[in-house]
């Protein structure tokens, strides 16, 4: 996609706050592997290669952008204290990221949130309130909450500081494979593909940025189209860290209607597929929502033949009675 002179400032000032969250991460966070995937590669016939960031603490891409917003928050706002909203993993990152600077969160999740995260959040010393039939009114009722107590709200997208640290994966991509045709990467509520985008329009602006949705959870996808937030109805997914709603006026709207080349959309049965194959071909287990970007890859490997293609493993908490089922 070509950039206007506007966004391409705009995406520039973000690449930019990438490298500076990657100086101010980079302790605390793994540098994940970038592995070639053999049994992919010759299924597309193609050079496929997987970011394994399911091997970052805490299980998953998340822990960068929240370390990056802890850390970039002054002693006065940690004492006001942190508040945030989570389908899980975001929940999970905010609480470790939290620890290092000795301060507890407030992590709101809608009725009905796994055990297994509740449990893992309050591990980590997280305190959770349930709120909402939905992640969405999980995270308007927290913002509201923060707003009233002046406490620091720490969005799971919606925040420059969380989407420059979701970003530093592509700083690690660039160093690791300088070349490369296509990324394909799942896409919730937008921060990780905005990151990652916005570093690699800049450094490798020939790189094609796939967005990979499950069909049932595609409220994004479907606000992107329309050129506006818009309420999509939602059903049961596996990948069930990218679903949920957009908050009114969150910035990755703009941010992926400039930077996302192409949209795939996945089915139910083709990102249960994706996940087997990855758990029996890589013999490594994924999330769902790491699980949709195989998916993407899958559905559109045809047009990626005899090219290199970077394949992202966004996490891997997956519930484990979710795996029974599948498997």
């Amino acid at each position: 996609m070509l950039l206007d002179s506007t966004s391409n400032q705009t995406i520039r000032n973000y690449a930019n706050e990438v490298v500076r969250a990657k100086a101010r991460i980079a302790s605390h966070v793994r540098y994940t592997y970038l592995e070639y995937s053999h049994y992919l590669s010759a299924l597309g016939h193609a050079r496929v290669y997987l970011k394994t960031e399911y091997l970052q603490h805490t299980g998953s891409f998340k822990l960068r952008g929240a370390m990056n917003k802890v850390l970039s928050l002054s002693p006065d706002q940690l004492k006001q204290g942190i508040i945030t909203a989570s389908n899980g993993n975001h929940g999970i990152a905010v609480c470790f990221a939290a620890q290092k600077v000795g301060t507890v969160p407030v992590v709101y999740l809608r009725q009905g949130a796994s055990a297994e995260r509740l449990a893992l959040i309050e591990s980590l010393g997280g305190r959770t309130v349930l709120f909402g039939v939905n992640p969405l009114e999980a995270e308007i009722k927290a913002r509201e909450v923060a707003r009233e107590n002046g406490s620091v709200f720490i969005s799971p997208y919606n925040d420059k500081d969380v989407i420059a640290g979701q970003g530093t994966i592509g700083v690690e991509l660039h160093e690791q494979l300088e070349d490369f045709d296509a990324i394909f990467i799942a896409v919730g509520g937008g921060g990780l593909i905005s990151g990652i985008a916005s570093y690699l329009k800049i450094k490798a602006p020939r790189t094609r940025i796939v967005g990979c949705w499950p069909e049932n959870s595609r409220v994004l996808y479907e606000s992107i189209k329309a050129a506006r937030i818009v309420d999509f109805p939602e059903g049961p997914t596996l990948s069930e860290s990218t679903a949920g709603g957009l908050e009114p006026n969150s910035i990755t709207l703009d941010l992926c209607r400039s930077l996302i080349d192409d949209y795939v959309l996945t089915s139910e049965a083709e990102i249960a597929d994706a996940l087997k194959l990855i758990m029996a071909e890589e013999r490594t287990i994924i999330e769902g929502a790491a699980a949709v970007a195989v998916a993407g890859y899958l559905k559109e490997r045809k047009n990626y033949e005899g090219k290199s293609v970077v394949v992202l493993l966004c996490g891997r908490n997956i519930e484990f009675e979710t795996l029974k089922r599948i498997l």
